[in-house]
């Protein structure tokens, strides 16, 4: 039975939002939530039957803030700053990714602060129940007061205006709404502007890019033992003595796993027994992917706090009668963060392409060119090399941070701006190519295994080997790869290489 996502009081966990995004779970919202939405949509009601002078309640918006609205304006005054601020661009962001920022959308309006009417939070959780995702263009947030573009996108389908997807089929946002059985909704005063500001395009992205990269970066340590089996690896670089007096937790946890992994080799050396020590790729992997899982969950500790964020502007405080604009949707976390979830992954793609090297390179490997027979004839892995390294030459373009950039906007108002979007972009790509380069690497050290044979492979790995071949055949002589490789980087995008090491050893840290 689907389990149903109750939202309110702040409890949103990742764990949920891959659940909505991905399994389609059904939301529901709490009733405290709804008594809270209430006790703030009564004193916005009352600052505009008392004229307060209120961003966004009784003024215009961004450079237009010093321009008075009358109450008779309020509905116009709303609509028009949805349709205006959706102006993005590019190709539609996934549906997964839509998911997840309707939700968190829903989950930081039910914290009972943003003064918005409880039907409309209703109704843009019944869309996420009933499937009618909104086309939200990849391109236009600055991540200056959130991500107005994107949220605008999504707040049109909720009026029944701009593109939708339902049952697969892109339409109209209304139709969409209509053949969902909803009826699109009048906003009125503050709404428009609660649905907008804040940062759940780039938190959505965020999230699901840190769970990806928490799997990826254990997967790195499995497919790396892997590799140190198929060039019998010195074991001694993974003693628990070396990293304690480093200090690192990342880089210890690392060598724990390795050790886990390899345990019950045959397959890997002592120091001095083949030769005296291994190149950094093999011996400096606590060393390397240490700081990697550091960032990761450094990365994922923060997400995990704006999953729950309210990012609106202003804030109202039902408590002391009060509205407060202050900055709380700028999305500088979101981009100094996720710029740096990007590098750390770039790094993980950046030492498995050399690891790669290695294996298909003659004179490091001690095995056959290019890991096939009859080399010449045959050209086995050599330009699997190479597309490995055209995406670690494309990471390193995309790992320049864009958090250190900012275009002031609304006639420099707001003169500051994070480009969070697209640093989560850019981290969402860098994940995408490091995963194909792992993939590659799998490939290759399943294929050099059979140079010297499966048998005494670690538990661990030999459960990894075996589900490699279970999709993938060793490479007798040239065939088509490129369908290898995508068989590879399914196994290692689900989670299946983890979780059959895992089998194998339990859960890996």
């Amino acid at each position: 039975m689907e389990k149903t996502i109750v939202i309110g009081g702040g409890r949103l966990t990742r764990a949920d939002v891959l659940a909505v995004a991905r399994k389609h779970c059904p939301v529901k919202l709490a009733e405290e939530a709804l008594a809270l939405m209430r006790e703030s949509r009564a004193l916005v009601d009352k600052c505009v039957e008392e004229h307060r002078v209120v961003y966004g309640l009784t003024t215009g918006f961004g450079q237009f803030s010093n321009v008075s609205i009358s109450k008779e304006d309020a509905f116009t005054l709303q609509e028009n700053l949805i349709m205006s601020h959706a102006c993005g661009v590019g190709d539609p962001l996934p549906e997964e990714v839509v998911r997840a920022m309707m939700l968190l959308r829903v989950n930081a309006l039910s914290v009972g602060n943003s003064g918005i009417r409880t039907e409309t939070v209703e109704t843009l959780a019944e869309m996420l129940n009933r499937g009618v995702i909104p086309v939200v263009p990849a391109k236009g947030s600055l991540g200056a007061s959130g991500d107005l573009v994107p949220l605008a996108h999504m707040a049109l389908v909720l009026i029944g205006l701009g593109e939708a997807f339902w049952n697969g089929e892109r339409m109209a946002g209304g139709q969409a709404m209509e053949r969902a059985g909803l009826e699109p909704v009048r906003l009125t005063s503050k709404e428009g502007l609660a649905l907008i500001n804040g940062t759940q395009a780039m938190t959505a992205l965020g999230a699901l890019a840190v769970s990806d990269a928490r799997v990826l970066m254990k997967t790195a340590d499995v497919i790396g033992a892997l590799t140190m089996e198929s060039q019998f690896g010195i074991i001694d670089a993974m003693d628990p003595r070396l990293q304690e007096l480093r200090r690192q937790p990342g880089q210890m946890a690392v060598a724990e796993n390795m050790r886990r992994l390899l345990a019950g080799s045959a397959k890997i050396s002592r120091q001095g027994q083949i030769r005296v020590q291994d190149a950094y790729v093999l011996r400096c992997i606590p060393q390397i992917h240490g700081p990697g899982r550091e960032a990761i969950e450094y990365v994922g500790a923060m997400i995990d706090r704006e999953i729950n964020a309210v990012t609106d502007n202003p804030i109202i405080f039902p408590d002391t009668d009060q509205a407060i604009s202050g900055g709380n949707f700028h999305g500088e976390y979101l981009s100094m963060g996720l710029d740096f979830l990007g590098i750390a992954l770039a790094e993980f793609a950046d030492v498995s392409e050399r690891r790669i090297e290695r294996l298909v390179n003659p004179a490091l490997s001690n095995l056959p060119a290019f890991l096939v027979k009859n080399g010449g004839l045959n050209s086995g892995m050599m330009i699997a090399q190479y597309t490995a390294a055209a995406l670690v030459s494309e990471n390193k373009v995309l790992a320049h941070p864009a958090c250190v950039d900012s275009i002031p906007s609304s006639a420099n108002q707001e003169d500051h701006v994070s480009m969070g979007m697209t640093a989560a972009r850019k981290a969402r790509e860098i994940l995408s190519n490091a995963v194909n380069v792992l993939a590659i690497e799998l490939m290759c050290a399943a294929q050099a295994i059979e140079f010297n044979g499966a048998r005494g492979l670690a538990p661990a790995t030999a459960a990894v080997y075996n589900k490699v071949r279970e999709e993938v055949t060793a490479l007798e002589e040239d065939r088509v790869l490129y369908t290898d490789i995508e068989k590879c980087a399914a196994l290692v995008r689900s989670g299946a290489v983890l979780d059959a090491a895992e089998g194998a050893v339990g859960p890996l840290l």
